[in-house]
């Protein structure tokens, strides 16, 4: 058994380790732009929200959606940037927030896609690492992420601050005063995740070949950008699928050995993660539960449950060095990835 490196030398581990700090930078520098961005949304409600990202960023953007939804009741949907790029057209976005999320902002299919919603009426809010961005240029509010400079491809801080403001933007805009004290200590939680031990699931996935990423409600976004970052840094197969998606058809292919990674909620989503996990364990898969009962998962700190998954991605990140080193990957250069990608 090789036990896990206390600190790695690689790029994407030292960013991965600056979350807590970063994040606690965001709260300090642009709480007060947060809460403005609330006060203007309670005075004159959308009549919609649509999210504008890519990659990582469309994973935070799936957190975004169900933090809306469950705890604003506004409909969210995720508009695709090609629809602008591509088939060039322009719906009507009158009354209705426009979310971009990027950590560069110069990807061009995202930038023609924020033009068309803000061109179309909406209110275009950017969360933008580089606030010197075109996507930032072209916004009428822009919440930096504040993660500092991210060399490495595979994005981890910026990501879990991406999440740590749309967080503290939904609990300003509901006036949740509970979720926002979360946010305030989540540096602290974000710490202590980070030196969890993921030795388990290290041991367990250092030969696989494919797996599934199951989450629920807002979990489902630590479940795609777990599956995105066994992709690009680790040379596995992975597909996230909600605790009730996968019952509809992938457990099929569920076998003796096979591995399920689990995000387990703290919300009203446990029950049907909890279900998923039992069939999943029935028909001899291999389980591995962040946040749930199994000992022999990590212990992540507990903390808001709609604050859960940001938690438990954070110490993810440290699993992912680990098992890249394990399965002989440099998670700093995964092949045939470019840090900013151009697409149409």
């Amino acid at each position: 058994m090789t036990a896990m490196v206390a600190e790695r030398g690689t790029v994407m581990a030292r960013e991965a380790a600056e979350a807590p700090a970063r994040v606690a930078q965001q709260w300090r520098d642009g709480g007060a732009a947060i809460r403005a961005l609330a006060a203007r949304l309670r005075a004159d409600p959308p009549r919609a929200v649509v999210t504008i990202a890519r990659g990582s960023s469309d994973n935070a953007a799936t957190y975004a959606r169900y933090l809306i939804e469950t705890r604003l009741e506004v409909l969210t949907a995720s508009l695709a940037p090609s629809t602008a790029s591509v088939f060039t057209a322009q719906p009507d976005m009158a009354g209705v927030l426009a979310l971009a999320i990027s950590q560069s902002g110069r990807s061009p299919d995202l930038i023609a896609a924020a033009r068309a919603a803000r061109d179309g009426g909406a209110l275009l809010v950017v969360l933008v690492n580089d606030t010197a961005s075109p996507l930032a240029a072209m916004a009428d509010v822009v919440i930096p992420l504040d993660a500092g400079p991210e060399l490495a491809v595979a994005a981890t801080k910026s990501f879990i601050t991406a999440l740590s403001a749309i967080a503290a933007l939904v609990a300003c805009w509901s006036g949740d005063d509970a979720m926002l004290a979360a946010v305030e200590a989540l540096p602290q939680q974000l710490e202590a995740a980070w030196h969890s031990d993921w030795q388990h699931f290290v041991d367990a996935l250092a030969d696989a070949v494919g797996l599934y990423v199951l989450g629920r409600g807002p979990g489902f976004a630590a479940a795609q950008e777990a599956a995105l970052k066994l992709k690009e840094t680790c040379g596995l197969h992975a597909e996230a699928f909600s605790a009730a998606e996968v019952r509809h058809g992938p457990m099929a292919l569920i076998h003796s050995g096979f591995p399920v990674i689990a995000f387990v909620p703290d919300d009203a989503g446990r029950e049907g993660v909890d279900a998923a996990i039992a069939a999943a364990r029935a028909q001899g898969a291999t389980m591995l539960e962040v946040g749930g009962v199994d000992p022999s998962g990590p212990a992540i700190p507990r903390t808001h449950p709609a604050l859960t998954p940001i938690v438990q991605i954070q110490g993810f990140y440290r699993l992912v060095d680990a098992l890249a080193a394990r399965r002989g990957y440099d998670p700093d250069s995964p092949p045939h990835l470019a840090k900013v990608t151009s697409t149409r």
